[in-house]
């Protein structure tokens, strides 16, 4: 496909245009011990859907408590479900290639069953060599093993017999064949997942390069487009974005410094950040709108990939506000910032006011 296929598909309106949806995505960071940090979580989702969020995500991580303190994401929202009942649940990713895609399959189906067919199943093929050893696995062969494992859960949702015996998935989940997302961290990341014809997960941020992220990610999402393979109706690109809303720039630089420049020292450490650069050239890599709501969303809104996007998924990563911090910021999310950029929230279940008291 040349470049000038790519621009076209990029153009192409004959897709009628979809309201804009925002999630939003945890790490799951704090220091809080594992059942109070899980309990505050799950009332932040519930938060986030009587706020009128359209999504909630969270994201996988092994062993390591720096990055997040989430190992088991199914489980986690499997409690999320019992407590809410429109807002749609997606993970962020699950590492295909450290489990058996069956059994991520059988766990998925379940949740979904359970959540009223809300699950939104986000999958990768992960990046760190530690994780990877640890898990007796090989990071060498882990894109080879992702795509397998992509295609065993796409037949299995398929109701296709599994690995050449006469069984299919128990529970059935048909639908979820639909609500497959990959993540991309390149342009031939992107083409292949839009050609599995599943949907696309956009990192925050291209921690290895030295331009701007959106810059970096636009190509990638017009690519994505061109090459998508399924329904048209299912297209779908998830961009997750870095923010703060807070009473002013202070205020919110402030609240996230001390956690930015703990991710900044690990990513210059691991040579992902070069040494020497301002706070301010930092924060620009970690591509990260904070402020005023107002100048959040001018910052969202300027993003490149932002007009490609159908599911905006913020997140305050790698800061870890407490709950209540955490629940203010995203009423700023769903009251200023959201409808600046023209999303309007869904239904509220019940006043916001009475999840702070």
């Amino acid at each position: 496909m040349t470049q000038a296929d790519v621009r076209r598909a990029a153009a192409d309106t004959s897709v009628a245009p979809r309201r804009l949806r925002l999630g939003f995505l945890s790490h799951l960071h704090g220091s809080a011990e594992p059942a109070q940090l899980y309990r505050d979580y799950v009332e932040l989702f519930v938060a986030a859907e009587e706020l009128g969020f359209d999504s909630a995500w969270v994201a996988q991580h092994h062993l390591d408590p720096t990055a997040g303190r989430l190992p088991s994401p199914l489980t986690f929202l499997a409690a999320v479900a019992e407590r809410t009942r429109r807002i749609t649940l997606g993970t962020a990713v699950v590492t295909l290639p450290l489990e058996d895609p069956l059994r991520v399959a059988e766990d998925a189906a379940v949740l979904d069953a359970l959540a009223g067919g809300r699950l939104e199943l986000g999958v990768g093929s992960g990046t760190d060599p530690a994780v990877f050893a640890a898990f007796g696995r090989d990071v060498e062969n882990r894109r080879e093993a992702n795509t397998a494992a992509v295609a065993l859960l796409l037949d299995a949702f398929a109701g296709r017999p599994v690995r050449d015996t006469a069984y299919t998935l128990q529970p059935p989940a048909p639908q979820l064949a639909h609500r497959v997302w990959q993540a991309a961290f390149s342009e031939g990341g992107a083409r292949h997942v839009g050609a599995a014809g599943t949907r696309l997960l956009l990192n925050r941020a291209t921690f290895g390069s030295a331009e701007r992220t959106d810059e970096v990610q636009a190509p990638w999402a017009q690519v994505y487009r061109a090459c998508y393979a399924g329904p048209a109706s299912e297209l779908r690109i998830g961009l997750s974005r870095g923010v703060f809303p807070a009473a002013d720039k202070r205020a919110a630089k402030a609240a996230i410094e001390p956690a930015v420049l703990g991710l900044v020292a690990r990513m210059v450490k691991t040579g992902r950040f070069p040494p020497g650069l301002d706070t301010e050239a930092y924060f620009e890599r970690l591509h990260i709108s904070y402020g005023h709501p107002q100048e959040v969303a001018a910052g969202l809104a300027a993003d490149r990939v932002l007009p490609l996007a159908t599911d905006l998924i913020c997140q305050f990563s790698p800061a870890a506000p407490a709950l209540g911090d955490a629940i203010a910021a995203l009423e700023l999310l769903a009251t200023q910032v959201g409808p600046a950029l023209g999303w309007e929230p869904a239904p509220a279940r019940s006043p916001v006011h009475a999840l702070s008291k």
